[in-house]
């Protein structure tokens, strides 16, 4: 982060400094953590009250780690480290944060920012982006998906005089979210993705994700430039409230940064063509990463790094060159387990109709093993949350699309303990079956019976693909961390049983 004493930072968040040392605030804040785990010599440690911890349990691990101050809604006693205490400490986080981003426009050397908002893709187009911008400079983006009132100002505090690009991620599940994390780090350039229907449920109607989506867009200043998806009829409006620069990013003809010729390998990996505006010549991409839904992000991320002048064919390598994303996104890797082996594409992070069907996609379009031998392909799906009343319908949609696409099985993985995740689950399991005889469904209630299903299915057919898609809720996160570690098999006994799947019987 940029340089910034104790004093300074209660200033800037205007806050009270109580001083529990003999030093009178001129100390350096050399990072601002949110976890007391990870203090270092120098850092700010943010005490944040959640619902099952409170961070203000925890100012003596962050003394002792070497913290020089924490910022705290209340004076903890009997802790001599200097403390900052305002009403709000994630509002103060944001505070903080804005104030880094003001002291880095300050400086001299240019600096931009690029905000990236959408209901699917914002991480996958994030990791793009900083791998394109990070061939030519010092640029700081988020891990994972950092996009909310926490993660994204952490992210901000990350910027220093060095720095020459911030990717930022800019999530919402309100109306006014996307304003407030712009009112921190305004864009110079703003993406729009896609407007889709997660978190219906918290917005209430598509309309209103729409208007929370182009607060991005609103939030540019008449130099900006605003990057959009002319192929959503959600987003094409918002070119009506760019002060500047529109570019259009597709598949189709109107769009000035362009896909076409798009086919896929056996393994899913999208190639296609592109043409990049004052670039003479098409360019061909074969992207590293799975998926062929990824080329609209490849398009949204090429034509930011276009317009900051990344050279064309670097931009076609570093493409090329990305094979691992953020963690749980369409991350491919091979498991040997219980005498199994069987490919894994973790899609796991979290999940709502527009990305299940992009994942559910990608498997299908794994057509052959490195072998060559056609692949037994397994859909392991978790509900979706926040879908409002017709969450139901669009499970049993789900169901029904990955049917359609002909997939051998689906494990649909409800809870034993929360009724309403199993009836989603069940809702998904209907919609398989409705949707033909090809595709196998069972309703499981947990994550150890779904290793096992897996195991069971992997074990008579030796070259299976499974897919694990799913809220977090669903726990499919964590059985994705298992099969890493490759922890032990919960009961293995019976794991040989069964019969082959064919014309849609269950499990």
């Amino acid at each position: 982060m940029m340089l910034i004493t104790v004093k300074e930072a209660a200033q800037a968040v205007d806050g009270e400094l109580h001083r529990g040392s003999a030093d009178d605030g001129s100390e350096t804040i050399l990072s601002v953590v949110t976890d007391s785990r990870k203090v270092e010599s120098g850092s700010l440690f943010v005490a944040i009250a959640g619902e099952r911890v409170d961070g203000h349990d925890f100012l003596g691990k962050a003394l002792e780690a070497g913290a020089v101050a924490a910022l705290v809604d209340h004076v903890v006693d009997d802790v001599d480290i200097d403390q900052i205490v305002v009403s709000d400490t994630v509002a103060a986080l944001g505070l903080l944060a804005r104030e880094n981003i003001r002291r880095r426009r300050a400086e001299s050397e240019p600096f931009t920012v690029v905000g990236i908002t959408g209901s699917v893709g914002k991480t996958t187009t994030k990791d793009l982006l900083k791998a394109l911008l990070s061939s030519q400079a010092r640029t700081i983006a988020p891990i994972g998906s950092f996009n909310n009132d926490i993660g994204m100002p952490l992210t901000a505090l990350e910027v220093d005089s060095q720095t020459r690009y911030l990717v930022s991620e800019m999530g919402a599940s309100h109306i006014g979210e996307i304003a407030y994390l712009t009112s921190i780090a305004r864009p110079d350039i703003s993406i729009v993705l896609k407007v889709g229907v997660a978190h219906l449920g918290e917005f209430g109607s598509v309309e209103n994700i729409q208007q929370a989506k182009s607060e991005i867009v609103r939030a540019l200043d008449e130099d900006g430039v605003a990057i959009l998806n002319v192929d959503d009829n959600h987003v094409v409006p918002m070119a009506n409230l760019a002060p500047g620069l529109v570019y259009w990013f597709g598949q189709g003809s109107d769009a000035q940064i362009r896909a076409w010729n798009v086919s896929a390998d056996d393994h899913d990996r999208a190639s296609f063509d592109m043409k990049l505006p004052d670039v003479p010549d098409p360019l061909h991409i074969r992207l590293g990463i799975p998926g062929r839904h990824n080329v609209m992000n490849a398009l949204a991320a090429s034509a930011a790094a276009w317009y900051l002048d990344v050279p064309a064919e670097d931009i076609v390598r570093v493409l090329g060159e990305q094979k691992r994303i953020s963690p749980h996104r369409m991350a491919v890797s091979t498991l040997e387990r219980a005498g199994a082996s069987f490919t894994v594409i973790d899609d796991s992070f979290n999940a709502n109709p527009d990305s299940m069907k992009a994942g559910l996609d990608g498997l299908a379009g794994w057509k052959a093993t490195e072998g060559g031998v056609a692949p037994f392909r397994i859909a392991v799906l978790g509900s979706m949350l926040e879908l409002g009343g017709d969450e139901a319908a669009l499970h049993r949609g789900i169901g029904e699309y990955a049917a359609g696409l002909g997939l051998d099985a689906v494990i649909a993985v409800g809870s034993d303990h929360d009724p309403a995740l199993d009836s989603l689950a069940g809702d998904l399991v209907e919609g398989v079956r409705a949707g033909g005889e090809g595709t196998a469904a069972e309703l499981v209630h947990d994550v150890d019976a779904a290793d096992r299903a897996v195991l069971r299915l992997a074990l008579r057919h030796p070259h299976a693909v499974v897919l694990l898609k799913g809220s977090h809720a669903s726990g499919l996160s964590g059985l994705a961390a298992r099969w890493e570690r490759n922890d032990s098999v919960p009961d293995l006994a019976g794991l040989s049983e069964g019969k082959s799947i064919q014309n849609g019987e269950t499990l």
